[in-house]
């Protein structure tokens, strides 16, 4: 069931910030907000009308929001279709998605330093400074998931 109708302007709001912050296309930040604001699981076809999309990009669109950790696939009991529903820990989830990216860029910076080795300075110099920045950003990123995880559980 789609949340009422007078959550348009709310649900726009999303769609240009968090669609926007995200580098999501704005489907993708109303999508979010949809189901943000849904009280039940919705299915494709229910976020479809209710964006006015079409099947293939509420598709995709749902498939971008799981990978980010903020939306799940669920069976809704006497429905044929899967339904959608906005995660109880979305935000941890948000959180998990970044931190994962940010080990894959660190990965990346340990590896380039490994084989930029015999490089001039200048250049080992950037690859040091990347993997510096890639490095504390997990740390911080792994203490941030911690502290979440510890103030949304109390």
């Amino acid at each position: 069931m789609p949340p009422p109708a007078d959550n348009g302007p709310l649900v726009e709001d999303f769609g240009r910030r968090i669609g926007g912050a995200m580098g999501w296309p704005p489907i993708a930040g109303r999508m979010a907000g949809v189901l943000m604001l849904s009280p039940d699981p919705m299915t494709l076809s229910e976020l479809q009308e209710t964006l006015g999309a079409s099947k293939g990009s509420t598709s995709e669109m749902t498939r971008l929001l799981i990978a980010n950790g903020t939306v799940e696939r669920v069976k809704v009991p006497g429905v044929r279709q899967a339904g959608y529903v906005w995660r109880d820990d979305a935000w941890s989830g948000c959180l998990q998605h970044q931190l994962a990216q940010t080990e894959q860029l660190l990965e990346l910076a340990q590896t380039a330093q490994e084989r930029g080795a015999g490089m001039p300075e200048v250049q080992q110099a950037r690859l040091r400074d990347m993997h510096t920045y890639y490095d504390f950003m997990v740390r911080q990123l792994r203490r941030l998931l911690d502290e979440y995880r510890q103030l949304h559980a109390g």
